[in-house]
């Protein structure tokens, strides 16, 4: 499914027209269709604000591999209140395990962004990894798969939220890509 398909589907489910969804943006109503027909793309600012209001991630919108599929929650967690304890190396990991402490296996994720052709030119330029540790220093996110009962959930913890999207293929927990994020296990499991 291409990225217009998938925007037309996320606006119809979140009961948008193309006229409201412009307007909310702040752009015209031809330029949703342009992006619906896949005769453009909107920038990085209108394709965050595009995720919130249609309540999808931006990797569902971005990531044609279909590995993600349309099912995705969002519930707000305190960090604070959970614990360090046993294999929980931080709060992260302990918000995780206390939401899916039924799961058959918690993998925590590194996850490492894909360079586009511009930012890779930009790390050789300057010092290789700048882009890396900038990408970093902006995402402090946890990220976990989760499987349970035969299916696979991508899991990201902020300071803020969960968010579980619910993958549509199964992946290999060594190593996957969804979108421009390039996912590898730790060395440790939660369960």
């Amino acid at each position: 499914m291409t990225f217009g398909e998938k925007l037309r589907n996320a606006r119809k489910e979140a009961g948008f027209s193309q006229e409201q969804l412009a307007e909310k943006l702040s752009v015209s109503r031809s330029a949703v269709a342009k992006w619906e027909t896949d005769n453009g793309m909107p920038d990085v600012g209108n394709l965050k604000a595009m995720a919130t209001l249609l309540n999808v991630s931006i990797d569902y919108l971005l990531d044609e591999d279909e590995k993600i599929t349309f099912n995705e929650t969002r519930e707000p967690i305190e960090p604070e209140l959970f614990e360090k304890t046993g294999k929980c190396r931080d709060r992260k990991d302990a918000a995780v395990y206390w939401k899916y402490k039924d799961a058959d296996a918690i993998y925590p994720l590194i996850r490492r962004k894909k360079l586009n052709a511009g930012e890779f030119m930009l790390d050789l330029v300057t010092s290789w990894g700048v882009s890396q540790l900038a990408d970093y220093a902006t995402n402090t996110d946890g990220y976990y798969l989760v499987e349970k009962a035969g299916r696979q959930l991508l899991v990201r913890v902020s300071d803020d939220f969960i968010t579980t999207s619910e993958l549509a293929g199964r992946v290999d927990p060594g190593k996957f890509v969804i979108g421009n994020n390039i996912f590898r296990k730790t060395t440790y499991r939660l369960i």
